[in-house]
């Protein structure tokens, strides 16, 4: 197995399904071969969150990213601070603009990496500094970049799922095609819009019949079990549920 030249202790369970798996898969289909500290069944893990991903969306940020969790703990303490205001705060052509970053990072990621044999976004991975904050192998920048996202939280709802985390930007894409979709029935809908309030990644959901949306996490909170009135109004099925307005 091939080895990099920068050293790095034994792979940590909380970092299995995480930003290395994104440098891996570039730099195996190269090389034949695994960035140093990625584990077999780190990759078949990996494996498994894209298979869940072609079939029910991106459910491992929805419902599994401990970083993820992280954002929302402190959204909650935010959501009392600024009310109305929180998740809110920046204006809608901007917000939108500012999702496609993590695109970005996610090509530079794998560019990177691949080039160098290094885990490169290591030393900016918030996500890593939180998770090993005592191990003694985390660099300043990734706890400046840690220290920034856990105070944009309290102001927007998971910032780094939604501009920053390459990963998410991956298993975002699976949105296009994935076989269970959240889709809203026009001939029940009441038009009451409360499938949008409280909604983490702010998707219109009323504005569509099915979403397709790459920052959808499956998070399930637009739907008739949780925001919706309407019994099997905006439900999550298989199939054909429609089609944009």
């Amino acid at each position: 197995m091939l080895q990099t030249t920068r050293k790095y202790s034994q792979e940590r369970p909380e970092q299995l399904l995480f930003d290395k798996r994104l440098e891996s898969i570039y730099f195996y289909i190269r090389t034949g071969a695994l960035i140093r500290q990625v584990h077999e069944s780190a990759m078949v893990l990996m494996y498994i969150v894209f298979a869940l991903a072609v079939l029910f969306g991106p459910v491992f940020c929805g419902w599994i990213c401990p970083f993820g969790t992280v954002q929302e703990l402190l959204g909650k303490a935010g959501r009392k601070i600024f009310r109305k205001r929180y998740n809110a705060i920046l204006p809608v052509r901007l917000d939108n603009t500012l999702r496609y970053i993590r695109y970005f990072i996610f090509a530079l990621v794998i560019y990177s990496t691949a080039c160098s044999g290094w885990l490169i976004f290591q030393d900016y991975d918030p996500y890593f500094a939180l998770f090993n904050m005592f191990s003694g192998e985390v660099v300043l920048s990734a706890y400046i970049v840690l220290g920034i996202v856990l105070l944009l939280s309290l102001i927007i709802e998971r910032p780094f799922c939604k501009y920053a985390c390459p990963y998410g930007a991956l298993l975002g894409i699976t949105n296009l095609f994935r076989v269970f979709r959240i889709g809203r029935s026009r001939e029940t809908c009441i038009n009451c819009n409360l499938c949008n309030e409280g909604y983490p990644m702010n998707i219109r959901v009323s504005e569509r019949d099915a979403i397709r949306n790459h920052q959808c996490i499956t998070c399930l909170e637009c739907t008739s079990e949780k925001a919706c009135p309407v019994k099997d109004t905006v439900i999550f099925a298989t199939g054909r549920i429609g089609v944009k307005k």
